[in-house]
């Protein structure tokens, strides 16, 4: 009359993360080429828009609007997370030295 011990479940941890980022990191990153450098943005100027085309994964070849914070230049290579949220249009407003 032996006791039949159960085989003890081991618990995986959740690495430490905001909420959704498990999906942006599970198929790796994609590296994307800079076509063209669009414009600044943010509130002192410190992001950059630019368009890139994504070089590998399942949207290979589209063209994308990315905000990209520090130096950049054309035919950099980036390396995104996620391929699937594009950056929203630079709003341009031209105020001074404009013909009404």
């Amino acid at each position: 009359m032996a006791k039949d011990k159960k085989p003890e479940k081991k618990q995986e941890k959740k690495t430490a993360g905001s909420k959704g980022s498990e999906s942006l990191t599970e198929g790796g990153v994609v590296p994307a080429i800079v076509e063209a450098v669009i414009g600044r943005c943010g509130t002192r100027g410190e992001i950059t828009q630019v368009k890139c085309k994504i070089l590998q994964g399942k949207n290979r070849g589209k063209s994308m609007r990315r905000n990209v914070r520090g130096p950049i230049k054309k035919r950099d290579i980036l390396m995104l997370r996620e391929t699937e949220i594009e950056a929203r249009r630079l709003f341009k407003k031209i105020n001074k030295g404009g013909k009404d």
